[in-house]
């Protein structure tokens, strides 16, 4: 890659790397408690409402006590409702706290409360883990997106995981769009990171704009 390639990702990562997991106060690693974690963000990032909102309720959520899939599945609809209106995430309250719930009972269920057992029913396929996160109420494709491009750095069998919202706004940057090569740019191989930086300048113009302009150091 060139300096100038180079350059434009470092600074991509400074201004933008912070992983939505990590906003979300979320400290992941590859345990149960974590893992179950980020799949209650994937669902809250995968409604229609803005990400800070979503990352909000997650933090709203969890600081509630329901950070593990029999909390979820055990808590309180109204408590669940009353967290998520705390980050007034109200327009799809009543519908999340039932998919929340269903999700709890899900992974307690069929994964005995351990989403590492998806990945190794998943066996190293990428396509069989996206099929496997689909199952769970209100996570579809974009929801198994989100998982699995946050996921991909303790779950390296998963790397490089860059979709395709990525790889677009690694065009409009310039940067490689095949995403061996993208991610190759990854500091210490971390694409998360990497990841979240382009998804979060896809969706600020603005962004983007102080990205491209800033000078080399």
């Amino acid at each position: 890659m060139n300096n100038s390639t180079a350059e434009v990702a470092s600074r991509l990562v400074d201004r933008a790397g912070t992983t939505y997991a990590a906003e979300a106060d979320i400290t992941l690693r590859n345990r149960p408690m974590p893992l179950f974690q980020l799949l209650v963000l994937a669902l809250l990032l995968s409604t229609r409402i803005s990400a800070d909102l979503a990352v909000r309720a997650a933090r709203e959520l969890f600081h509630a006590g329901i950070r593990t899939p029999d909390a979820a599945a055990t808590a309180d609809r109204r408590s669940i409702i009353a967290a998520l209106g705390r980050a007034h995430y109200r327009r799809y309250d009543e519908s999340t706290a039932t998919r929340l719930r269903e999700i709890g009972e899900t992974v307690r269920d069929r994964y005995r409360g351990d989403l590492r057992k998806l990945a190794e029913r998943s066996d190293g396929d990428i396509g069989a883990a996206t099929a496997l996160l689909t199952e769970f109420t209100g996570i579809g494709e974009v929801g198994a997106s989100i998982f699995l491009r946050e996921a991909q750095d303790v779950w390296p069998w998963v790397r490089p995981y860059l979709d395709e919202r990525a790889l677009r706004s690694a065009d409009d940057l310039g940067l490689p769009t095949e995403p061996a090569d993208l991610a190759a740019l990854a500091s210490r191989g971390d694409v998360a990171p990497l990841a979240a930086a382009l998804v979060r300048t896809s969706l600020d113009i603005e962004l983007r704009t102080e990205i491209l302009d800033t000078p080399p150091r």
